[in-house]
């Protein structure tokens, strides 16, 4: 099975002892095999912008189906580290990107959604933010 590694062309050394969790899962994400990644895996690859052009595909057919989708930070995680990637990670998916923009578009028009006296102390409030920013990009 392919790996990010593979697909790139580049192979990185092993982590050292001093390397922080997150450059150890990101060195092990390289190796693994794309077809087996998760909702966690892409948020973190994502999330550091590693692997973008392979993963962010396969990151919209998740949100697609389930635009809260979530790894270990909680509904929406994915969402919020997608919305966040530069304009360039979409220069040739704009396809995806404009069903993206549909879905997302959806999701904020639920009445629930946008309560201004929720919006105050909601934990969310920073997917929110992204999500307004990225229907008026």
């Amino acid at each position: 099975m392919t790996t990010i590694e593979q697909l790139e062309l580049d192979e990185w050394p092993e982590s050292g002892p001093n390397s922080t969790f997150l450059v150890r899962r990101c060195a092990e994400l390289r190796r693994k095999p794309v077809a087996e990644f998760t909702v966690e895996d892409l948020r973190i690859m994502l999330g550091q912008q590693i692997g973008v052009s392979t993963l962010l595909p396969l990151a919209v057919q998740v949100l697609l189906r389930d635009p809260l989708a979530e790894g270990d930070y909680g509904p929406g995680d994915l969402l919020f580290h997608v919305l966040r990637l530069p304009d360039s990670a979409w220069s040739n998916l704009r396809a995806e990107r404009e069903r993206l923009v549909s879905t997302v578009a959806q999701l904020v028009a639920s009445p629930s959604f946008f309560e201004p006296e929720r919006r105050r102390r909601d934990p969310n409030r920073q997917l929110r933010d992204a999500m307004e920013r990225f229907l008026d990009r």
